[in-house]
């Protein structure tokens, strides 16, 4: 897929990808602020809404990470919100306005995207399982077995990250080319059927990234047994 690309100095940007991901960050900021706006003790539906949101997310936090899973939903609800909004975005008829180069399809169809994101978490759960067990939760001595082991965890950590960045982008643009091409194909019904397929797959990948950060995050900061 061809993108919008800027250079500025040494700097290439994909403006299509940074435009389409301020505009869901964008999005996101006002739903926050609509839906925080008047809260009440008898919550209406918007807020009871909201808050059944905000429990799903401790509901995981509490079963895969255990009692210290809560300071970390900030973190794995920012980014499932993120990415079902940016995945559903390449569902919306945006490409009907014509860029010169690329198109306004989804963020997350850019590589650099997930991985940027991947990152983050890559940055986060080492962050927290220093800060849980000190150097040795990277570092296990010099050691045979401490030195193989600690190489092991640092192949993992690496390996970890380009799995979620990979599995994200790949879903989704192989989703938006497949309705592409039924959409040559046929201009009207036969597209439906796969546009609502990729919404499934949009909230699968969502929901995948988030719980496989949760996963990454119990294994940082709890004891393996």
């Amino acid at each position: 897929m061809h993108h919008w690309v800027v250079q500025y100095n040494n700097f290439s940007f994909n403006m299509d990808t940074l435009i389409m991901m301020w505009a869901c960050m964008l999005f996101l900021i006002v739903v926050a602020f609509v839906a925080t706006r008047k809260l009440a003790l008898v919550p209406g539906k918007a807020q009871v809404a909201c808050e059944a949101v905000i429990n799903m997310f401790y509901g995981f936090a509490d079963t895969m990470v255990g009692e210290k899973g809560r300071a970390h939903v900030p973190l794995a609800a920012s980014l499932f919100l993120f990415i079902l909004t940016a995945n559903l975005s390449g569902q919306l008829p945006l490409r009907l306005f014509h860029l010169k180069e690329g198109e306004f399809a989804s963020p997350t169809n850019d590589i650099n995207m997930t991985a940027a994101m991947a990152i983050i978490v890559l940055i986060y759960y080492i962050v927290v399982g220093i800060k849980a067990k000190g150097f040795r939760f990277i570092y296990h001595g010099l050691s045979f077995n401490g030195i193989i082991l600690t190489l092991v965890d640092l192949l993992e950590m690496i390996t970890r990250p380009l799995s979620l960045a990979i599995r994200l982008y790949a879903n989704i643009l192989a989703g938006e080319i497949l309705v592409t091409i039924v959409l040559g194909a046929c201009a009207y019904a036969a597209p439906i059927p796969v546009m609502l397929f990729e919404i499934l797959v949009a909230f699968i990948q969502a929901v995948v990234f988030m719980m496989l950060t949760f996963s990454y995050i119990s294994s940082s900061v709890n004891d393996e047994h």
